[in-house]
């Protein structure tokens, strides 16, 4: 009980994402560009070399980090992913916040409870949206890089533990 009690009081220094916004929008829009695109085409390299991605050539979506105010547009190519200006035109956006996004990344959570229970949302063509999220539902998971599969699994074991942990405490400031 004692090593449950540590856990959650070291769970509960860890920021909520909301207070990590007003720093990130510090940052000059042209880098969190790159290091989207860089992350993006890193987990999606072996889909695009092989063109799984082609026929959605042209087409843009946006993904919206909610606690964050970050957003992005991704505009796919013919086995490339370009990431555009949070203010160009999207097709489709999905928006969550990062833990639920961080979830759905790392396959601890599905698109379909994500999107049931309202912790993501889909808006404008969602046919476009729905063939995106089937498409990468499809894709091999051994394919991404495995540090970057580690990372993504123990970030979203964290973050969402770190998210109990202040909800936990929001109801009963009581429990260490």
């Amino acid at each position: 009980m004692a090593e449950l009690s540590f856990t959650r009081s070291v769970l509960r220094l860890i920021p909520p994402p909301a207070r990590l916004a007003r720093p990130l929008r510090m940052l000059p829009q042209s880098l969190l560009q790159l290091g989207a695109e860089t992350l993006i085409t890193r987990v999606l390299a072996g889909p695009l070399e092989a063109g799984a991605l082609d026929e959605l050539a042209g087409r843009r979506l946006g993904i919206e980090v909610a606690d964050l105010e970050l957003r992005w547009v991704v505009e796919i190519g013919y086995r490339r992913i370009t990431v555009l200006a949070p203010d160009a035109d999207a097709e489709s956006t999905v928006r969550g916040t990062a833990t639920d996004l961080l979830l759905l990344a790392s396959r601890l959570e599905d698109a379909d409870t994500l999107f049931f229970q309202r912790r993501l949302q889909l808006t404008g063509d969602t046919d476009l949206g729905l063939n995106v999220r089937n498409l990468l539902d499809q894709l091999p998971w051994e394919t991404m890089p495995l540090g970057l599969r580690i990372a993504l699994n123990r970030g979203a074991r964290v973050a969402s533990a770190a998210r109990a942990a202040h909800r936990e405490a929001a109801v009963d400031p009581t429990v260490p």
